[in-house]
């Protein structure tokens, strides 16, 4: 949806939004590949679900499987989703102010 987002709006703000979708869709990516499955194969299972309306779908690595996470009783509160979300960006932009700081030195 963010890559959606990003064609309606124009400037440098699209261009940290298709980077922060970018961010966001090498999780699932990372999480296949130590499964042991097939990242890129998953990954593509993973966006047609999505594209098809199946928002539910996601990464059963016990089973190695890609399963509507609800159905399975997989389900993450939102609380802790935003909270590593907030603290992630945040661990980021500290980053990006220490690089400008050792680019001026």
């Amino acid at each position: 949806n963010l890559r959606q987002f990003s064609k309606s709006i124009t400037g440098v703000d699209c261009f940290c939004i298709i980077a922060f979708a970018s961010s966001l869709e090498i999780i699932p990516y990372i999480l296949s590949e130590n499964a042991g499955l097939e990242p890129i194969q998953v990954i593509s299972k993973l966006k047609k679900l999505h594209f098809f309306g199946n928002k539910f779908a996601g990464i059963n690595v016990k089973r190695g499987l890609i399963e509507n996470m609800f159905k399975s009783n997989v389900v993450l509160p939102l609380l802790v989703l935003i909270s590593t979300l907030n603290m992630s960006v945040e661990f980021v932009i500290q980053l990006l102010k220490i690089d400008d700081m050792v680019a001026s030195i």
